[in-house]
């Protein structure tokens, strides 16, 4: 066995996966801390040395994973996101790069590609990114018709949420996500116009009930997709070792005459 494959397999162990998460965790910690300027005052120094150790065990397991894998390594979208997550911890913190440091917080998405369950996560809602398009289509006709009606019919008693077409797209997304909109805005507008309730409600059921939910159903059914489809390929490759194995064997077996 090469250094190579050697090294492949040591990076594949569970004991290197469990000690990446649990370096990912404590650095969310310490970035957190570094927030409190009393904390800082107090123990700024051995903060930022843990920081930086932390950061050099992502940065050793990156080039552990090139010199393992390759030019294999960029053909993985997660190890080509670990790298740009790395990459930008490591640019220096001075002038217009200052704002870039900032994002040494992005380090704790690392624990999305160290855990298979959140990568399932995430896999099925890019896989949903194609369908969702459709429904937030929908939703901005939904939502642009509104705003024409609820302007013209509203706009002049309420400016403040229906004067024009920006604040009445913006009222009914908080109609939408059900904050304050009985007591906050619906029944105001109800005072002067009666029968407005005819106008919210089914725009509520359409929207909130209808095709928020229907978000959602892409959602779960893209990370179901997901699931089967990373069940089917560890029974494949349970299968093809198994096979493997058994090759082997019978080459052991002594052949009858």
């Amino acid at each position: 066995m090469t250094v190579r494959e050697k090294t492949a397999q040591i990076l594949a162990t569970n004991w290197v996966q469990r000690l990446i998460i649990g370096v990912i965790l404590f650095n969310a910690v310490i970035l957190g801390l570094e927030s409190s300027d009393t904390i800082m005052n107090n123990a700024g120094t051995l903060i930022d040395t843990l920081d930086t150790i932390c950061l050099w065990i992502f940065v050793l397991e990156i080039l552990a994973k090139l010199f393992a894998q390759h030019f294999r390594f960029f053909r993985s979208g997660w190890n080509v996101f670990d790298f740009v997550i790395v990459g930008i911890a490591l640019i220096p913190a001075a002038q217009a790069f200052s704002v870039l440091r900032a994002l040494r917080i992005l380090r704790v998405l690392r624990v999305v590609s160290a855990v298979p369950s959140l990568r399932r996560v995430v896999e099925g809602f890019l896989t949903a990114l194609p369908g969702m398009g459709s429904v937030f289509m929908l939703m901005s006709l939904i939502f642009y018709i509104g705003s024409v009606i609820a302007t013209k019919l509203f706009g002049e008693t309420f400016p403040q949420w229906f004067g024009s077409l920006g604040h009445s797209a913006y009222s009914l997304f908080q109609i939408m996500t059900l904050e304050s909109w009985s007591m906050g805005i619906v029944r105001p507008v109800m005072v002067e116009f009666q029968y407005a309730w005819a106008f919210f409600i089914p725009f509520i059921m359409v929207t909130t009930f209808a095709v928020v939910n229907l978000l959602v159903g892409l959602i779960v059914n893209s990370m179901q997709d997901a699931h089967h489809e990373e069940s089917n390929a560890a029974t494949d490759t349970y299968r093809d070792e198994v096979l493997v194995r058994l090759e082997a064997i019978e080459k052991r077996l002594p052949r009858q005459p």
